[in-house]
């Protein structure tokens, strides 16, 4: 299983961005999907998460999902996560995750990581 990783960079505070996650090799319909985010010295937190087909679950943390919103897109075998009125307290190391089940919050549970990409917001 292997996950691309793209956007990110440097943003101001209160614009939009988009990050997209493309996954290859994982055929299990059933799987699972999600952000985490890692500021710089601190411990690495859950942002999103979803299934992949069935019964769609879509969850997110609950300090975020006010300005964050996750989607995919089945034809691209990619997932999109956006996240609105950015705040300087949003710079970190996105990462997404992919897992064979449903994980939601539980980091353990993902077997497959994107290579992360950078989100710096300036005030």
């Amino acid at each position: 299983v292997q996950l691309q990783a793209s956007g990110g960079g440097l943003v101001q505070s209160g614009d939009s961005m988009r990050l997209s996650c493309t996954v290859t090799g994982r055929n299990d319909r059933s799987y699972g999907m999600a952000w985490f985010r890692q500021a710089p010295g601190k411990e690495r937190e859950f942002v999103a998460g979803l299934t992949w087909s069935g019964e769609v679950t879509t969850q997110y943390a609950e300090s975020l999902e006010d300005r964050v919103t996750f989607s995919k897109d089945i034809t691209r075998n990619t997932v999109y996560l956006v996240m609105n009125n950015l705040k300087p307290e949003d710079t970190a190391v996105y990462y997404c995750a992919s897992s064979p089940y449903w994980s939601g919050r539980y980091s353990p549970g993902y077997d497959a990581w994107g290579q992360g990409t950078q989100v710096t917001v300036s005030p």
